[in-house]
């Protein structure tokens, strides 16, 4: 017999796919038929197969070592290749965590570095997070076998700021479900070209085109091309003033980044005239600024949760902050910031 105690990383999923997990070449027919004869249990007692597992559960195998090693392919969980991982924790120096506990950890990501991964020889802030995990004794190499914690939304590789990352089953749901509803509220501050005089809630369409890697945003669906229509994807993006250098003509902005897409910050701002400073992709074109940054100057800077999470107290109206990156301090010593007034 062999068991298999639930951790948290696992919680959540149910028990006929955890099952598929750790006996990968049995089939669905053959494990429920072991289910229905109870030669496999669920805390002792005869299950379904559709049950959510919950952390600390137990689940009894009844095979012979011969069968077992069968049907778990030969392999009988080893642990996974985790140098990848060590290499990224110990090469990223800079990346920092902000928030931590259970289920989720928030990272602070320096420009320069991707979120995930493009190419297999890529280390990103993906790979660093499982690094911390392994070196802090949080998962193990054998559990990456049955769940891999990851980040849960991106950045583009020269944006900074507030990367979410799921730690567990349940963490990594959890944030998935609040990125997906908008019911987390993600904020960035930027600098951009042009004097931005009052707050915008932008709305408008956007286009990827996979070949330069950029997109095109488009105020209203006739202005979009008729070949591009079907790829058009919904934006909504609230910009708001927060100082200006009305002699060099740059503003300081907070944004609210309501959808989520590829590039939308920079793309939309670029549409309405107002390139972000660094950004020459989206067409910023003066080199006053060069020796601060040579990337766009775009930190994802704060998140705030929804008053109320029954899933985790403690995020409950939490409001978390990324520390504001010395390239933009250098920024705002050339210039002459005054604040905007309120409308």
């Amino acid at each position: 017999m062999r068991e298999f105690i639930i951790h948290r990383q696992d919680a959540g999923q149910r028990f006929d796919k955890y099952l598929k997990r750790i006996l990968p070449e049995a089939s669905t027919g053959f494990l429920y038929k072991m289910i229905r004869k109870k030669n496999i249990t669920l805390n002792g007692k005869k299950a379904e197969g559709k049950e959510l597992l919950k952390e600390k559960d137990s689940i009894q195998v009844f095979f012979s070592d011969e069968t077992f090693l069968k049907f778990a392919g030969h392999n009988d969980h080893p642990k996974m290749d985790c140098t990848p991982f060590y290499l990224a924790y110990e090469t990223l120096k800079d990346i920092t965590v902000v928030f931590q506990n259970e289920d989720v950890l928030i990272l602070n990501k320096p420009a320069g570095i991707l979120t995930q991964k493009a190419t297999d020889k890529d280390f990103s802030a993906n790979e660093w997070l499982i690094g911390y995990l392994l070196k802090q004794h949080i998962i193990s190499e054998t559990s990456l076998n049955m769940f891999k914690p990851s980040v849960c939304n991106r950045l583009d590789r020269n944006t900074s700021g507030l990367v979410l990352c799921g730690v567990s089953l349940p963490g990594t749901r959890m944030l998935g479900v609040l990125l997906k509803s908008r019911d987390l509220q993600k904020y960035y501050v930027t600098y951009v070209q042009g004097l931005f005089e009052n707050q915008v809630h932008g709305k408008g369409y956007l286009v990827k085109h996979e070949a330069s890697n950029k997109v095109s945003v488009y105020q209203k669906t006739e202005d979009i091309p008729a070949e591009e229509k079907r790829q058009a994807e919904r934006i909504e993006t609230i910009m708001k003033p927060l100082a200006m250098d009305r002699e060099k003509k740059v503003t300081k902005l907070e944004i609210h980044l309501v959808t989520g897409k590829s590039h939308q910050i920079r793309a939309h701002l670029a549409a309405l005239g107002y390139p972000i400073i660094g950004d020459k992709k989206y067409g910023y074109r003066n080199n006053t600024f060069d020796m601060v940054s040579s990337y766009q100057m775009l930190h994802a800077y704060k998140v705030v949760f929804p008053d109320k999470m029954e899933e985790c107290d403690a995020l409950s109206g939490k409001k978390i902050y990324a520390p504001i990156p010395d390239t933009f301090k250098k920024l705002e010593e050339m210039l002459c910031l005054h604040g905007v007034p309120e409308d």
